[in-house]
């Protein structure tokens, strides 16, 4: 424990397939990679992220990493273990996920594409504490991006076919990024056009 980082409470909570995700050395961690859940409650979260979507491997998508409105920190994966959660980015980040509704239930929706639930002063307090302490840790981690950053694949809107939307918008236009670049030692990988 570093004397100048308090103490960071983490409910350790594996996923079934934890053992099964790729393992990898942490030297070859240089990002994390901020998402929200877009979805209401952290339970329905885990539910997500126990499902299994890659039958070869018996594994499914989720983050590292999830924080609570409350701000409680929530362990799914272990940062040793390759999670899928940014395509093209997985085996050198470190996802974590904010509960944050998004544009729950209708993602893809054309004239549903807004975001507009504030992040809670706790949610962003446990995050810059988490990569403060993770950047103490990991001397090669160095970089942080949105998910909307990384990837930025337009696809049809369920709603209108005409009609094109980001896949990923996450984490949003509400996400503080002033705020958290600000307080942790990690420059922005993709800053984006203004």
């Amino acid at each position: 424990m570093l004397p100048d980082l308090p103490s960071l409470p983490v409910h350790v909570e594996p996923l079934p397939y934890e053992s099964r995700l790729a393992s990898r050395p942490l030297s070859q961690v240089d990002l994390v990679v901020i998402h929200c859940t877009e979805v209401p409650t952290l339970a329905e979260s885990r539910t997500f992220g126990e499902k299994v979507l890659y039958p070869d491997s018996g594994t499914g998508n989720s983050g590292h990493y999830y924080i609570d409105r409350d701000g409680s920190l929530h362990q799914y994966v272990a940062i040793d273990r390759i999670a899928h959660h940014t395509r093209g980015y997985n085996p050198r980040s470190i996802g974590i996920e904010i509960v944050n509704s998004g544009r729950y239930p209708r993602w893809l929706d054309a004239d549903h594409q807004a975001m507009t639930e504030p992040y809670t002063p706790a949610q962003i307090d446990t995050l810059v504490a988490l990569l403060k302490r993770l950047a103490a840790d990991h001397p090669t981690l160095r970089f942080i991006a949105g998910h909307e950053d990384l990837d930025t694949t337009m696809v049809e809107a369920s709603d209108d076919p005409t009609k094109q939307v980001h896949r990923k918008r996450d984490p949003g236009p509400l996400f503080p990024w002033d705020h958290v670049l600000a307080n942790v030692p990690l420059q922005r990988l993709n800053t984006p056009a203004p």
